[in-house]
């Protein structure tokens, strides 16, 4: 029987939590990866987190730690830019991928961050509940990695991708 609920809630949340962990991390692969560890964390707290008001809210909190901990342990391999690079009239996958590429200069809290609150669009207290941080973190690196965004793309592109969004 908790097998069977296992499985049921890992094929409703494994989609939307890979989706999240290639946000952070931007490679597909490792986004299946950071997702399998995730949901084997889950599988083997279920009996405790099946309990729980909410199981997703669980699940979204192991995999920013998950994704955390693996780019603490890439950190030094990886070469990070001060900016993306300029394009004239972007397709709007271009403009997808240069905001991807933005987020990725963002250190890996703050990626969840912004992940976690804009694409998942999850409220500040779920959010701070999901990094493990107060509230007021949430607010404050949201506002700081907005701001670095808006640095890095322009106001103009941020509007489009929002427009793109939803």
């Amino acid at each position: 029987m908790a097998d069977e609920e296992f499985v049921e809630f890992a094929q409703a949340a494994g989609g939307r939590l890979r989706d999240a962990a290639f946000l952070m991390c931007r490679d597909w692969h490792l986004a299946q990866d950071l997702t399998q560890t995730t949901l084997a964390k889950v599988y083997a707290n279920w009996r405790r987190v099946r309990r729980a008001d909410d199981p997703h809210a669980y699940a979204r909190k192991m995999l920013v730690r998950c994704v955390i901990d693996q780019q603490r342990r890439r950190s030094s391999q990886e070469l990070a830019v001060s900016r993306p690079p300029e394009r004239a009239e972007e397709h709007p996958a271009e403009l997808r991928m240069t905001l991807l590429d933005a987020i990725a200069t963002l250190p890996p809290r703050d990626r969840a961050i912004v992940v976690l609150r804009y694409w998942d669009d999850l409220s500040v207290e779920t959010v701070a509940e999901a990094v493990g941080v107060s509230i007021a973190v949430v607010k404050s690196q949201s506002m700081r990695s907005l701001s670095r965004l808006r640095e890095l793309l322009g106001e103009s592109r941020l509007e489009l991708f929002a427009e793109e969004r939803h």
